[in-house]
């Protein structure tokens, strides 16, 4: 099991529409962890990590989103893994 870290930023219709609840669950299913936020610019930023496999699964999740989302584009950035996360939580 190969572990990243992956970041990315969700453009569209993306917040009042439970994105950022949507990958707690799906991250959390999935046992990856990380955080996720509304950003001021309408944006929604997320880290994750975890197996490799694993984030593939929730970046085509991010690509479609929750019913109501509207996904225009998804900037995907490879870092290296840290470490940095127990949990996947909700940024404030």
């Amino acid at each position: 099991m190969e572990i990243a870290r992956l970041h990315i930023v969700i453009e569209g219709i993306v917040q009042g529409v439970c994105f950022r609840a949507g990958t707690v669950e799906e991250s959390c299913k999935l046992g990856l962890t990380g955080w996720v936020k509304n950003c001021p610019d309408g944006r929604v930023e997320a880290v994750f990590e975890g197996d490799t496999d694993k984030i593939e699964q929730i970046v085509e999740w991010c690509k479609k989103g929750p019913p109501g989302a509207v996904v225009r584009n998804v900037e995907i950035i490879w870092e290296q893994a840290i470490g940095d996360y127990d949990s996947f939580s909700i940024k404030y």
